[in-house]
């Protein structure tokens, strides 16, 4: 083609050195409008085509692959392919120009190449993420250490091109930078290790609530990547955690209590001594209209009366023999009242305990586990207990006991 090119301008009148210089340009110039054409062909015609092919499908994956911009990165290398295949023709016995030429194509095409690579790789990404095991087994960090892997590999091909130099030569030579890679790549290694030891082991998972108070992270895991792990917080801030600092520290997770059916609540009301006593007839006459315990004191009743009389007590003092308290009878009510709540999970734990007696006084604690797990839902269910709870402890001539106040000083002076 330069020889036609070259032979109808010399025919124009035009001398043999004129002739071959311009032959060379006027094909030039024409190889980049053809490029230009090629780019504009898969560009408006080719890519809307099938967007329009992909939009009637019904999978989503092609359509991620659109979306992430796979198809527009490949389209750029149509160009290069034309201008690799046509530049040896306006550059013929010029071998020097048309391996420069071919090498700044090439790096071109490289570029081009990863930009498709990192594009494709986000779209498999997000695909993957629509799956539920990827919230179990999360991939993002191993994602970017593929990346890492093929952009370190193209820059070393991109170098051996300018060095013109076989990349196996930079290759070997790398050795002696092995050191120095590693102190440039050290959050990244450990950040990859970390991320095969929580992804094998399941020590944490994309959606667990997780709690490091060493970095203020109190929330739900949104996202872990190769060397962060992205915490949002209860009050919607986010903190991030080295990935590393997940295997080194300790951390506490949530996902036992998700998983297992109910929530815990763990919670005393103190007692004052003062207002533990024996149980009257008059007071065990009054406990024995409530209804949760009215069976569990004709009950109780009996088997003492049947007790004390086995073992000839006097009954005219209430220390003598087995008696029903007022503490013991509270702890069976609260104990009846919770078997009989909707929301409480009685295959769980399941204790109403009375702990050590301090200068706060006798705690009463509940120990058992809600169905719902939901926040609000559960702190609303906690509070609907021990309001009713609270309510209940002078019904059994107890009294919760509380620190003096400035009104109760104030009584005694009166």
């Amino acid at each position: 083609m330069l020889d036609i090119f070259k032979t109808w301008i010399i025919n124009q009148g035009l001398e043999l050195s004129t002739a071959d210089l311009l032959s060379r340009s006027l094909l030039f110039v024409l190889i980049i409008i053809l490029s230009l054409i090629v780019y504009l062909l898969a560009k408006r015609f080719i890519l809307r085509a099938l967007a329009a092919i992909i939009g009637r499908t019904a999978t989503q994956w092609d359509d991620m692959l659109l979306h992430k911009k796979v198809f527009n990165r490949l389209a750029y290398l149509a160009p290069a392919i034309f201008i690799y295949l046509s530049i040896p023709i306006p550059l013929a016995g010029y071998d020097s120009f048309i391996s420069l030429a071919n090498g700044l194509i090439f790096i071109y095409m490289i570029a081009m190449g990863i930009l498709a690579i990192d594009a494709f790789l986000n779209a498999s990404l997000a695909i993957y993420s629509t799956y539920e095991v990827s919230n179990r087994l999360p991939i993002k960090s191993f994602v970017q250490v593929f990346k890492i892997i093929i952009y370190f590999t193209s820059g070393i091909f991109i170098i051996s091109i300018l060095l013109n130099k076989t990349p196996v030569y930079l290759f070997s030579s790398l050795g002696a930078l092995t050191a120095v890679l590693m102190f440039v790549f050290k959050d990244a290694i450990l950040g990859f290790v970390a991320g095969i030891q929580l992804s094998a082991n399941r020590m944490v998972a994309k959606g667990d609530w997780i709690e490091m108070p060493k970095y203020g992270a109190n929330g739900d895991i949104v996202e872990i990547a190769l060397t962060t792990v992205k915490v949002q917080n209860w009050d919607k801030t986010i903190t991030t955690i080295p990935t590393y600092a997940l295997i080194t520290e300790s951390f506490k997770n949530w996902r036992g209590m998700s998983e297992s059916g109910g929530r815990r609540i763990k919670r005393s009301i103190n007692i004052d001594i003062n207002t533990i006593r024996f149980c009257t007839e008059d007071m065990l006459e009054r406990f024995s209209k409530i209804q949760y315990i009215s069976d569990y004191i004709e009950e109780k009743t009996v088997a003492l009366q049947q007790s004390n009389k086995q073992e000839q007590v006097d009954n005219a003092s209430l220390v003598n023999g087995r008696r029903m308290t007022n503490i013991g009878t509270f702890r069976a009510y609260v104990k009846a009242y919770l078997s009989n709540h909707p929301m409480i999970n009685k295959d769980m734990t399941f204790l109403v305990r009375q702990l050590a007696s301090t200068e706060h006084g006798l705690p009463i604690e509940i120990y058992v586990f809600s169905k719902d797990q939901e926040w609000a839902n559960y702190e609303n269910i906690q509070a609907d207990i021990f309001d009713h709870i609270l309510a209940v402890v002078p019904e059994f001539d107890l009294r919760v006991f509380q620190d003096p106040s400035g009104r109760d000083f104030n009584k005694l002076t009166s």
